[in-house]
């Protein structure tokens, strides 16, 4: 991995599109951090999107919509729940200046959240950028069992869906390998990145305001 500081006062939401679009984003040391560090793993991780893995038992639960997943409605709760403390992290790099340019990316368009309630509360869901074909997930949270990887599940058929190439993890975890994560050197990962970011691709290919059943998700994940 690669890094160099910067001021986080200085990073605009431009400046932050152009880094991703060369392969590099943001990190604090924590929540308390004001500057900003920037990264470039030499292994990138990547889930191939049309390699997704998902479970037999998470398709029931996908398939069951015992969860509510909403699209783009609540960035700031999204976030704030992937910086609470939680049994695998006590602490976050999710500071107060990234909660600050990715509200701004929001609000631009360039930046998605996949929320997942249950009986109105929300319990799970992740964020990310997008750019061209590529998205860049940042984040994700959980509050009851397997809420984030429901919320990585419709993430996954709404880039099929919408024409995506490049689903960027950063890293590869236990939990994201599951699904077919791996590692890319960063030449690979260049490639893949300068594809993806050489064709559009529609993230309202399913309209934000309709609700879409998990049937129709494992449909999308199983087309050829």
């Amino acid at each position: 991995m690669s890094h160099s500081p910067d001021h986080a006062n200085e990073i605009t939401p431009d400046i932050l599109l152009k880094a991703y679009a060369a392969g590099i984003f943001p990190m604090a040391e924590d929540a308390d951090d004001p500057s900003l560090f920037w990264v470039e793993p030499r292994e990138r991780g990547v889930i191939p999107l049309n390699g997704f893995h998902i479970s037999k038992r998470l398709a029931r639960t996908v398939r069951s919509d015992v969860f509510q997943i909403r699209v783009d409605q609540d960035f700031d709760a999204v976030i704030a729940g992937c910086a609470a403390p939680a049994a695998d992290r006590e602490k976050t790099w999710i500071s107060r200046r990234i909660r600050e340019l990715y509200g701004e990316l929001f609000d631009a368009g360039y930046c998605h959240t996949v929320e997942v309630y249950q009986e109105g509360r929300l319990v799970g869901g992740l964020y990310g950028v997008r750019l061209n074909g590529a998205f860049f997930g940042e984040s994700m949270f959980h509050k009851e069992r397997d809420a984030s990887k429901v919320a990585l599940v419709h993430l996954v058929a709404r880039l099929r869906r919408g024409g995506f190439s490049l689903l960027d993890t950063q890293f590869v975890t236990s939990h994201l390998a599951q699904f077919g994560a791996t590692e890319v050197p960063r030449r690979v990962y260049k490639q893949m990145l300068r594809n993806a970011m050489e064709h559009a691709a529609d993230w309202n290919a399913w309209p934000l305001d309709r609700s879409i059943s998990g049937e129709e998700v494992l449909a999308a994940i199983a087309a050829p």
